[in-house]
């Protein structure tokens, strides 16, 4: 295969974005020629076209944000011409609803998830992501629905304080709702500058040098794209839309991601409690469709951390479809 062409296509990352673990994610992934390969999470199309760069194959990438879109669209349009053998099918839509927009196509032999917010999304001022920018305060990855601002200025004391903490896992989350209430009083909290202040006023800069606002940001962005919702119904339907030896592959950046996937992946490979030792085994135990490859999170390289502070918090968890069991299984209705 004359591979000059499409590589040069695949490999010219945008500098704006920065693929987290990208050769860890493909050696978990292993592309291969003619395979069908599903990236949930395209955003910047790194992992797309390091899979793509891998091997001659097809790559379905989902995005709910609009600007995603049009670059995969870009991108596929390129791939078309220059380099036919490579297959990009962009999807408008959102992870977690893989198994109703992708479902005729099925089955894939790797799914791959970058869970979180893109490189484009935290350095664009007006998508609201980050205090590092001025901006509005939005958050919305589809840029449809209610916006940071309206769940500011909008929800309960009570509530805004139970989503620091679950979300953002932040002791200080009453401290913080209560300044936020009391801010949006004498003015309404529109830009993420002035949320970046008001939690700043009630919460000391610690030794970590984290910014006493990032917990915030991060509780308030879930929240308002229920980040955590698809990510859970992603995992109930992707082991099921794999092909045989297929793979899932999924990159998140915080313990709230990794305990769902940790949780859903030892699930399917039936690493769970057995029942009693007294109950009868034959109807309950059943031989799984998938193993882990590991055990244990991958994490990101010194290098790469230290080129891409990004990564720090990154864990890459996979797993493998397996053959279906030729043993009789029991019925568990």
């Amino acid at each position: 295969m004359n591979a000059l062409s499409p590589l040069a296509l695949l490999t010219g990352h945008d500098p704006g974005h920065v693929p987290v673990m990208l050769p860890e994610v493909l050696d978990a992934l292993a592309p291969h020629e003619n395979g069908r390969y599903v990236d949930g999470t395209f955003g910047g199309g790194g992992y797309t076209r390091g899979i793509l760069a891998r091997a001659a194959c097809s790559v379905w990438g989902i995005d709910r944000d609009p600007t995603a879109i049009a670059r995969a669209e870009a991108l596929a349009a390129a791939l078309s011409t220059d380099a036919p053998a490579h297959r990009l099918i962009p999807v408008e839509g959102t992870f977690g609803a893989m198994a109703e927009l992708l479902g005729d196509a099925a089955p894939f032999d790797g799914i791959v998830l970058d869970i979180g917010v893109s490189s484009y999304q935290l350095d664009e001022a007006e998508r609201g992501f980050s205090f590092r920018h001025d901006g509005p305060l939005d958050m919305r990855m589809a840029q449809s629905g209610r916006s940071a601002a309206d769940l500011v200025n909008e929800a309960e004391e009570a509530e805004l304080a139970d989503i620091i903490y679950h979300y953002g896992e932040d002791r200080l989350s009453r401290r913080i709702a209560g300044a936020i209430v009391r801010a949006r009083q004498e003015e309404p909290i529109l830009t993420t500058a002035r949320l970046a202040d008001v939690v700043r006023s009630v919460v000391r800069p610690d030794k970590s040098g984290i910014h006493p606002a990032t917990r915030t940001f991060q509780a308030l962005r879930i929240a308002v794209n229920d980040e955590l919702g698809e990510l859970q119904r992603a995992l109930d339907e992707a082991p099921s839309l794999l092909a045989e030896h297929g793979r899932l592959v999924v990159v998140t950046f915080h313990s709230l991601e990794d305990r769902l996937v940790k949780r859903a992946f030892a699930q399917a490979a039936g690493r769970v409690s057995r029942p009693s030792r007294h109950e009868p085994m034959a109807e309950r135990f059943v031989t799984p469709d998938y193993v882990l490859p590991h055990t244990r999170p991958v994490l990101a390289s010194d290098d790469e951390i230290s080129r891409n502070p990004r990564s720090r918090s990154a864990k890459l968890r996979s797993l493998l479809r397996t053959a279906p069991s030729a043993s009789v299984r029991g019925s568990l209705s």
